[in-house]
C-alpha cells in the first residue's frame, strides 16, 4: 500500500467535533434507557416500526467517524515507517480488543444463573467493565514498565478468570457470544473494512464498489431463503457487512473531502453521495423497512446521509468559517471515546455490587430523569477532562 501524498496530515477538528458530540449523546441515550415515560422519539424504535430515532442514529454514527478515521491511520502509519506486519499485527489487536470486550459487556447483562457462580454476577460485572482500563490503558513513557506489565497481564489474568467463573444459565461453564454487544459489532465492521481498504490501496472506486457490495450483502441476507441467509457462515459475513456498509461509507466522505491537494468551495461529491444514501435508503425502504434491530439497509443508508450531513456542516462551520471554541466542551469525549464508553458500566456494576442508591426514583422518571441524564452526561465530559490530564486514556 502506498503513502496517500495529497491527504491531509493535520488534525481534523470538525472529525474530533462529530466524534465527540456523538459520544456524549450515546451516554445520554444510553442513561436515559433506564429512565421511563419518555417520549418514544428518545428511545429506540421497535424492530417493526419501520422508524428511527435520533437515539437510532447513534451507533451508525460512530460506525461512520471510524470509517473517516480509516485513511487517516493508515497513512500516518506509513508515513511513519511502519511495516505491513506492524500494520497488520495492530488492525487484528484492535478489532480483537473490541471484540472481547463487546463480549464480556454482553454476558455481564444476562445469561448467567447467579445461584452456581462462585462470585456474585455485580462483582463478576463489575470486574469485566474495569479491566480493560489497566489492559489498555495509554501509560506515559516515564511510567513504571514493571507496574505497567502487573496492570496489564495482572487485568489479562481477571478475563480469563472471570471467562471459568461464568456459569450459563444452561448449566455450562464459560461466556458465549450471545450477540457480540456494539463494541464487538464496531470491531468485526472495523475488521471487515480495514482488510478490504489495504488490499485496494484505499483507491476510492474500490471502496463505493465495497459498499454497494455492502448494501446488497445486507438486503439479501434479510430475503427469506435467499442463498446468503440459509448458509451461517455467508450469513454471518453479510450481517457483519451491514455494519461495514456505514464504516465504508465514512471512508468513502474522508476520502472526497480530504484526499485532495485543494479542497473546493462547494463539495459536489459530497452532496452527491448524501443523495445518493438517501435515495438508496428511500428505494429499499419498502421491501425492508426501517429498523435498527433488523439492521435494514434503509436505516444504514439513511443514517449515512444524515451523517454526511451532519459533518459537511460540522467541516463549514469548523474548518472553513474556523468556529471551533464552541466544540471544547465536547472534546475531552473524542480524545477518550473507550474509555467514557467503559466507565458508566464501572459505575452501574460498583453501585449494584456495594448496593449504593446515587440518585432517588424521583430522577428515573420523566422529565427529572431526562435531566439527570443530560447532567450524568455532562459529569461524564468533566471526568474524561481529569483522566486525560492524567494520563488514564485507553487506546487499543
Amino acid at each position: 500500500m502506498k503513502i496517500k501524498e495529497d491527504l491531509y496530515n493535520k488534525r481534523i477538528v470538525s472529525i474530533d467535533a462529530l466524534r465527540g458530540i456523538t459520544i456524549f449523546v450515546m451516554i445520554f441515550v444510553n442513561e436515559l434507557a433506564s429512565v421511563k415515560n419518555v417520549p418514544q422519539w428518545m428511545k429506540h424504535m421497535p424492530a417493526d416500526a419501520d422508524a428511527m430515532t435520533f437515539v437510532d442514529l447513534v451507533f451508525p454514527s460512530f460506525l461512520f467517524i471510524v470509517g473517516m478515521s480509516v485513511p487517516f491511520a493508515f497513512n500516518a502509519r506509513l508515513l511513519k515507517g511502519d511495516s505491513t506486519k506492524t500494520i497488520w499485527t495492530h488492525t487484528l489487536k484492535r478489532a480483537l480488543a473490541l471484540i472481547i470486550i463487546g463480549i464480556f459487556m454482553v454476558n455481564a447483562e444476562y445469561g448467567y444463573d447467579a445461584s452456581k457462580m462462585l462470585i456474585a454476577p455485580a462483582f463478576w460485572g463489575l470486574l469485566a467493565y474495569a479491566m480493560p482500563i489497566p489492559i489498555w490503558n495509554k501509560y506515559p513513557k516515564d511510567f513504571p514498565l514493571w507496574l505497567k506489565y502487573i496492570l496489564q497481564y495482572g487485568g489479562m489474568f481477571v478475563l480469563i478468570a472471570l471467562y471459568f467463573l461464568y456459569v450459563q444459565d444452561t448449566g455450562e461453564i464459560g461466556m458465549t457470544p450471545k450477540w457480540w454487544g456494539i463494541l464487538g459489532l464496531i470491531g468485526w465492521a472495523y475488521l471487515f473494512t480495514v482488510v478490504y481498504y489495504w488490499l485496494v490501496s484505499g483507491r476510492l472506486w474500490t471502496m463505493i464498489t465495497f459498499l454497494v457490495f455492502c448494501i446488497a450483502a445486507n438486503a439479501m441476507n434479510l430475503i427469506e431463503g435467499s442463498v446468503i441467509q440459509q448458509s451461517s457462515p455467508l450469513s454471518f459475513i453479510a450481517g457483519h457487512l451491514t455494519h461495514a456498509s456505514l464504516v465504508s461509507a465514512g471512508v468513502i466522505i474522508s476520502l472526497l473531502f480530504f484526499d485532495q491537494k485543494v479542497g473546493p468551495k462547494i463539495n459536489w461529491p459530497v452532496i452527491g453521495f448524501a443523495i445518493f444514501f438517501f435515495a438508496v435508503g428511500y428505494f429499499l425502504r419498502p421491501y425492508f423497512g426501517i429498523s435498527k434491530i433488523k439492521g435494514t439497509p434503509s436505516w444504514t443508508m439513511f443514517s449515512a446521509a444524515i451523517c454526511t450531513v451532519l459533518f459537511y456542516f460540522l467541516y463549514w462551520l469548523m474548518e472553513v468559517k474556523k468556529q471551533t471554541k464552541w466544540s471544547d466542551f465536547f472534546m475531552p469525549a473524542a480524545a477518550n471515546p473507550l474509555l467514557i464508553y467503559i466507565l458508566p458500566g464501572v459505575i452501574y456494576y460498583f453501585n449494584l455490587a456495594f448496593k449504593i442508591e446515587i440518585i432517588p426514583e424521583y430522577f428515573r422518571e420523566g422529565v427529572p430523569g431526562i435531566i439527570w441524564s443530560l447532567v450524568f452526561s455532562t459529569i461524564m465530559l468533566f471526568v474524561m477532562k481529569i483522566c486525560n490530564k492524567y494520563k488514564i486514556q485507553l487506546h487499543l
